[in-house]
């Protein structure tokens, strides 16, 4: 997964509409929980404005993305470094997540038959 397929998926979740009626259709999700959601649809466009601004290769490896290749991926997306830092750690996350869904999410609770590890 690259920063260009983190694009994507947030793209995908955006055509769903809006996050919190995402949200509120989940069970146990209440109004307290979705105070403490930032979803801000500018947030997606902000992203999006980053992700463009950086090269093929960074979106590809963004561990090239060194301070100054920040400063410069900011200034073109018109958005402080620290959103940049924020999307990358942001993205660092999906990454794991993703990793670890890939590998069968975790532990198989006692009882449950081999077939669903």
């Amino acid at each position: 997964m690259d920063l260009q397929d983190f694009l994507s998926a947030m793209k995908q979740i955006e055509r769903l509409g809006p996050i919190e009626g995402i949200l509120r259709m989940l069970p146990g999700v209440n109004a307290k929980m979705l105070k403490q959601v930032n979803a801000d649809p500018k947030r997606l466009k902000h992203a999006e404005a980053i992700v463009l601004s950086m090269t093929a290769a960074e979106r590809k490896k963004p561990e090239l993305l060194n301070g100054s290749r920040r400063a410069r991926v900011a200034k073109g997306s018109g958005r402080p470094i620290s959103d940049v830092n924020r999307l990358l750690d942001q993205f660092r996350e999906m990454q794991k997540m993703m990793k670890k869904a890939a590998q069968g999410g975790g532990r198989v609770p006692h009882g449950m038959p081999r077939g669903y590890r």
